[in-house]
């Protein structure tokens, strides 16, 4: 057993090795040569480097260092190894707690109500383009009610908002109109999913599904993010007080990382993504002194956890698994695109944004990542998808995660006020992420 241990050990920092130089090696030619954010170089290291490329390929005498799983179908994320795939996960803990950090609390509750018309927008529009097609495309023979169908919809309702939270970052926009809307968005959007993918799986398995139990799960998932917020509010200054008493060297750090990673646990036990646990407790604190203090000491936290969870979403993408429906994967693809941008985008429109900010709200809602992933997952798991259907998921996936960027990156850079009352603009600030 020991030996096995240490053979684990050993084989995951020989990854984790591969995987910082070759993120840190990507990054570098994005900013310096492309000059575009770092974050889009390290998605495209997880792929040439993941199990479906480079990865999977034996060196002589040597093992694959990231051998192609067995059933990717069954289980999608298998493509990247346990030990690994949980430290990214950290690294998205800790990227949206420093993006709560660094957000600013009376601008979030300002564009709070914007986000929640644009989070909704985000969701019944993708939802319904991505069924309409599945039946259109003959992939749903029962209609809209098909499973297919269904599940095609909740995968296009996904956001994954680590990557417009890392680029907001490093445009130094999360205090921006636009950046706390995403945000925000972000946040009521990961409550729709949970109840549109609950509504799915109970069709699926049974044909129908209670109002009774959507309502709970709304108002458990609803009233715990109100809680851990606004607790979190009303207790920040005593926390910080308490956590600024301790002596002892990288205690700070120590116990405000621990009290993120409880918020996220606490988020994960009842349905949430712990990221928006995460989020929720840097949010509260941001307004202390505690925020900026810790701005130095999380600084190589974030640059050496947060580029292993993208490389890790990049070597989940599996090419070849999209080449059997290649049409119908483009149309998905394109409707991911039109769904979130003018989903978020119109109700924007008529929420205070002009149409310079509502273009940039659409964009940094549209990755999917993961979460699109994890629903694709569900639905093999429940043998309500095929596997050409999980392709197009993740082609959708790709599409939409390394888009995002490149389009959201000039939108900004151009400049301009993304609102139609003009008034001070958020002075930009350096963060955490800001430099690779």
């Amino acid at each position: 057993m020991e030996e096995d241990i240490a053979h684990v050990i050993a084989r995951l920092v020989l990854q984790l090795a591969v995987v910082l130089v070759a993120a840190k090696l990507a990054g570098e030619v994005c900013e310096r040569y492309l000059r575009v954010p770092a974050v889009l170089g390290e998605l495209v290291a997880g792929v040439v480097i993941g199990p479906y490329a480079l990865g999977g390929l034996a060196l002589g005498p040597l093992d694959p260092l990231f051998p192609r799983p067995t059933n990717p179908e069954a289980n999608p994320v298998a493509a990247v190894p346990q030990e690994l795939y949980a430290l990214g996960q950290v690294g998205a803990v800790v990227l949206l707690f420093v993006a709560g950090l660094e957000t600013d609390l009376k601008q979030f509750l300002r564009f709070v109500g914007p986000a929640s018309v644009v989070a909704t927008g985000g969701v019944i529009l993708p939802f319904a383009f991505g069924a309409a097609a599945t039946v259109a495309f003959g992939f749903a023979p029962q209609g809209l009610a098909d499973p297919h169908a269904l599940f095609v919809g909740a995968v296009l309702t996904a956001t994954s908002v680590g990557i417009t939270a890392r680029v907001l970052s490093d445009l130094h926009q999360l205090n921006s109109p636009e950046g706390v809307t995403v945000l925000g968005a972000a946040v009521v959007d990961d409550v729709l999913g949970i109840l549109v993918l609950t509504v799915v799986v109970g069709i699926a398995a049974t044909g129908h599904v209670s109002a009774g139990e959507v309502g709970f799960i709304a108002a458990k998932a609803i009233g715990f993010w109100v809680a851990l917020t606004g607790l979190g509010i009303l207790l920040a200054p005593r926390i910080a007080r308490l956590l600024s008493g301790f002596r002892v060297p990288g205690g700070t750090l120590a116990l405000v990382l621990a009290l993120a990673f409880l918020a996220a646990w606490l988020a994960e036990s009842v349905g949430l993504a712990m990221i928006i646990g995460a989020y929720s407790i840097g949010l509260a604190l941001s307004q202390t002194d505690l925020a900026k203090r810790l701005e130095a000491p999380l600084l190589g936290v974030y640059n050496a956890l947060v580029p292993v969870f993208f490389v890790g979403m990049g070597m989940l993408v599996n090419i070849s698994a999209m080449q059997n429906a290649l049409v119908f994967g483009a149309v998905i693809s394109l409707l991911a695109i039109v769904g979130k941008v003018f989903g978020c985008g119109l109700p924007a429109l008529v929420s205070g944004f002009n149409l310079r900010g509502a273009a940039r709200i659409g964009i940094g809602m549209l990755p999917r990542g993961e979460v699109a992933l994890i629903v694709a997952g569900v639905a093999l798991a429940r043998n309500a998808i095929s596997t050409e259907i999980f392709g197009v998921a993740i082609m959708m996936t790709l599409v939409t995660t390394v888009l995002a960027p490149v389009l959201l990156v000039p939108l900004f850079r151009r400049g301009g006020v993304g609102t139609r009352r003009r008034g001070p603009t958020p002075q930009a600030q350096e963060t955490p992420g800001a430099h690779q």
